[in-house]
């Protein structure tokens, strides 16, 4: 049994689901709650899979039960082991655990065509010969009831005779089904005579060859929840509609503790691509470079881009659940990843676009170490030694010739401070045959070591910079949103506003010597450049591939805060 509800201990509220799950132990219907993560493996998973991974497994942590993963592979023709093997990487990287408890719903292949079975006996399925364009003809609209088959009045017999000839492959695919006999004059459309099974020949991912029939959906998921003791089926909102036919066949089939459904909002997220379908297109014409491409929010994608589980599950909680569907700003899960990596990420040098800076004064050949802080917020990742010497990289877009009002970075005859370093200020600068500039020549102040000027003078600007010498030369990989955002995702016609400046590639970045040595997935924060991760699929080693995660600010503002 779950402790006593947190809600009566005066420490937190409940949502509608845990409410619900509190009543029904209260009533003494369950012993023990357990809840399941279903799903088919047609593809990678994505961010709105992460709500529903979180919350099953959520709900069962939380009531000392047990959590299920489930595969829902009754659809061959769209199912692959690789598909099988992302989505438990997926699930496990996202911190839940199944302890063992991972099913296929193929394994009940058996029980299921035994359930069909005795429905048949009960009177209460039929084999239909219908094509399927004439059960949508004969099923009705919205307004108009729909028109009984012309088989569906088959004896038990019969339907039993021709089911197992089914089974045995005597028909062509399509020729028959297996329809549930409910009502044709129901006002919800899933309960006029649904399809429970039809003939389908395709060699499965786990069972080869041994089905030529395969149950439908709606037919085999209350099955599957009912057979492994699942207390409540959490399913998004375009399930509530399917909730009649999922209660009438655990009904039907006389389980003893059947299995009740609870509908929740989905997971939407503005301006991104998360229809399967949609990704698997992106993926075969080549607009990106697989499922992972880290411009896409599947689950891999997210964690090849940089994203943290700590990230994701705080997005998940802050976008909580509800009735009500409704779309969450990217922002917000932009921010989740900044939050949580503003104290683990260090925070490193880098230079995107580098112009050399000469300090004319400062001595030929000669070569310090001055000290910095991996990250002045988390003094428990230390410091590190950093090389400095007369030649240096700085961001091209930290010089200008002719600066407008408030530009406090370099240009001739200003000071800036150079990061854990000195005050320099630009004497000149020098020019390639195109008038763009090659070279700025400075000179440093030797008392300004550290940052400080000892006669107290301020600068107004502070720059990053790597030291040319010892800088490793890095490509980094700038991401924008894969959408034209001002177009919105989909067109009518099924196509997709695709942005054409969603990725940038900088093949001449330099970074601290330090960097050169970060494996996939490390992250850092690039001062003033963004966070970023060394790309776990491009990166090789001593030859890292960065791409940003975000940028360091943002428009987003938790609710109730300034």
């Amino acid at each position: 049994m779950a402790e006593e509800p947190a809600e009566e201990k005066g420490t937190v509220s409940r949502n509608f689901i845990e409410q619900i799950i509190d009543q029904d132990l209260k009533e003494g219907k369950y012993d023990q709650i357990c809840t399941r993560f279903p799903p088919e493996p047609n593809g990678y998973l994505h961010i709105g899979h992460a709500k529903s991974i979180l919350l099953n497994y959520g709900i069962a942590k939380e009531y000392g039960g047990k959590f299920n993963l489930r595969f829902d592979d009754t659809n061959p023709m769209k199912e692959r082991s690789e598909f099988v093997e992302s989505i438990q990487r997926d699930v496990a990287w996202l911190g839940a655990d199944w302890e063992g408890r991972l099913f296929f719903a193929s394994n009940y292949f058996d029980q299921m065509y035994e359930a069909a079975e005795k429905l048949i006996r009960k009177g209460k399925a039929f084999v239909c010969d219908l094509s399927a364009e004439e059960i949508r003809e004969y099923r009705g609209t919205l307004t108009e009831p729909g028109k009984e088959s012309p088989y569906r009045n088959r004896s038990v017999e019969e339907n039993l005779d021709l089911f197992r000839r089914m089974r045995a492959g005597e028909f062509p695919d399509g020729s028959k089904v297996l329809r549930a006999k409910i009502d044709m004059a129901s006002p919800n459309i899933n309960m006029r005579d649904p399809v429970i099974y039809r003939i389908a020949r395709m060699t499965h991912h786990n069972t080869g060859d041994k089905w030529c029939i395969y149950p439908m959906y709606d037919f085999a998921h209350p099955i599957e929840d009912a057979i492994e003791g699942v207390t409540h089926s959490l399913c998004t909102l375009e399930f509530e509609d399917h909730r009649p036919l999922y209660n009438w066949v655990v009904t039907e089939l006389e389980y003893p503790h059947p299995p009740k459904q609870i509908e929740f909002a989905k997971l939407y997220l503005t301006n991104v691509v998360t229809g399967k379908r949609y990704i698997k297109k992106l993926v075969e014409n080549g607009t990106v470079d697989g499922w992972d491409d880290p411009r896409l929010v599947t689950i891999a994608a997210l964690r090849r881009r940089g994203y943290t589980p700590e990230s994701i599950r705080k997005f998940v909680e802050l976008a909580g659940i509800s009735k009500a569907n409704s779309s969450t700003d990217y922002a917000m899960l932009e921010y989740c990843i900044r939050d949580d990596l503003k104290l683990k990420a260090p925070r490193m040098m880098a230079v995107l676009d580098p112009i050399r800076l000469v300090i004319d004064n400062y001595p030929e050949g000669q070569t310090e170490e001055l000290e910095a802080s991996n990250n002045p917020e988390n003094e428990a990742l230390g410091t590190r030694k950093i090389p400095f010497s007369r030649e240096l990289f700085i961001e091209r877009n930290d010089f200008m010739e002719e600066p407008p009002r408030k530009y406090f970075r370099l240009f001739p005859g200003n000071e800036v401070r150079l990061m854990h370093a000195y005050f320099v200020k630009c004497v000149g600068f020098e020019k390639d045959e195109n008038g763009k500039v090659t070279v700025v020549h400075c000179t440093y102040d030797p008392a300004s070591r550290g940052g400080n000027s000892p006669d107290g003078r301020k600068v107004k600007g502070t720059i990053h910079w790597v030291n040319a010498a010892t800088a490793g030369k890095v490509t980094v990989r700038l991401y924008e949103n894969l959408i034209d955002e001002t177009k919105g995702v989909y067109n009518e016609d099924g196509s997709m506003n695709i942005n054409p400046d969603s990725l940038e590639i900088l093949e001449n970045c330099r970074v601290e010597p330090a960097l050169m040595q970060a494996k996939g997935y490390d992250s850092f924060q690039f001062i003033r450049n963004g966070f970023f991760c060394a790309d776990a699929k491009l990166s090789a080693e001593g030859a890292p591939v960065f791409g940003r995660i975000v940028s360091l600010k943002s428009s987003f503002r938790l609710p109730g805060t300034h």
